[in-house]
């Protein structure tokens, strides 16, 4: 039976090598598949890391421009937050949807 067999697969080198690619590729714990998944990971934080010191560059410039002008600050302050000055009566009107 073993003379039936190409010499390519009696080679001991062959068959170690074969044996260590599929443990490579399937069973080791850094296999093709979790090294995939862990780039694709990688990937999304990237993108998430690239998005967030976009916002926060954006937040910079409004503290900036906030900080130094006294009437945007008080413009945002009343919008964002409902303050309002003493002896002012203030009148929030909430739009509600009639489906």
């Amino acid at each position: 039976m073993l003379k039936r067999l190409p010499r390519l697969l009696k080679n001991f080198f062959f068959l170690s090598s074969v044996f260590f690619l599929i443990w490579m590729f399937f069973l080791d714990s850094n296999d093709f598949l979790s090294r995939h998944e862990l780039t694709l990971k990688r990937k999304n934080l990237e993108d998430e890391k690239a998005y967030y010191l976009e916002k926060i560059e954006e937040v910079k410039k409004e503290r900036e421009a906030l900080l130094s002008n006294r009437s945007l600050l008080e413009k945002f302050a009343r919008e964002k937050y409902l303050m309002k000055k003493d002896k002012e009566t203030l009148f929030v009107i909430v739009e509600e949807d009639n489906k």
